[in-house]
């Protein structure tokens, strides 16, 4: 009975992987599609075409491959725990990369089409996420990467480390969703409540990213489906549990 639990919690958990997947890429690839089909494709002149860098690089960089970091605790459980970590920082890194571009292009078309920078809602919360979300990276680095700060710091910024990670990914799917309907507001105000197919569209494309975000709460929240502590984590967990209780650990 247990062997046969186990299996099924095995085979949804691959289901559930496996359907984060579809939806993280399908959002790239319907952001993708709704730039190129909609808003005439991509360039990097300082054109309306180069705004549209913008959201397929912010959807890319701050939704998938945030999610995709974030599930490699998951993914790779009985992976060494030093791989994983560079795994998990080096797809943090590649997202912050991808993000930073979608920041400059949108920048550079609002400088050469003299718009107002960072006025919308959307915006404010954009740029907050970008920040906090290099603040996350290298903070990572310094305490568990690369570690130089004590054990008893780690033990007490791992859970903070740990919630920041799925806010930053709250924070970015809920940005993306003001994007989609500030876009839409701005490109087809006065026909979007006839239900124009760019707005359906791009309707779905929101829902597809809910959708990612659910999912990938799902299984960082579920307990069975947590890595196994190492001799580390166990270590830091005793650490964080007497700074709680005590306020003063046993060992240094």
């Amino acid at each position: 009975m247990a062997d046969s639990s186990s299996c099924s919690s095995r085979s949804t958990f691959a289901v559930m992987v496996g359907l984060s997947q579809i939806l993280g890429l399908g959002s790239v690839v319907l952001i993708g599609v709704w730039m190129g089909h909609y808003h005439g494709g991509f360039a990097w002149d300082g054109s309306a075409y180069q705004f549209n860098v913008h959201p397929l690089c912010m959807v890319l960089g701050l939704v998938f491959l945030q999610g995709d970091a974030i599930l490699v605790y998951r993914v790779f459980r009985n992976e060494e725990k030093k791989n994983v970590k560079m795994l998990h920082g080096l797809i943090h890194l590649l997202a912050l990369v991808v993000s930073i571009v979608g920041v400059t292009a949108v920048f550079e078309n609002h400088a050469a089409s003299n718009i107002t920078h960072m006025y919308t809602l959307h915006s404010w919360c954009g740029i907050i996420t970008l920040i906090l979300f290099f603040s996350q990276w290298i903070m990572g680095l310094l305490f568990f990467l690369f570690p130089v700060a004590s054990s008893r710091l780690r033990a007490a910024y791992l859970p903070v480390h740990v919630v920041c990670g799925v806010v930053l990914l709250v924070m970015s799917i809920g940005t993306s969703l003001l994007g989609i309907t500030e876009k839409l507001l701005f490109s087809i105000l006065t026909t979007y409540s006839s239900f124009p197919p760019e707005g359906v569209f791009a309707n779905i494309l929101g829902l597809v990213l809910v959708s990612f975000g659910v999912v990938v709460g799902y299984l960082i929240t579920k307990e069975e489906y947590r890595r196994p502590p190492n001799p580390e984590e166990l270590s830091l967990s005793v650490h964080f549990k007497t700074l709680t209780e005590t306020g003063s650990p046993t060992t240094p």
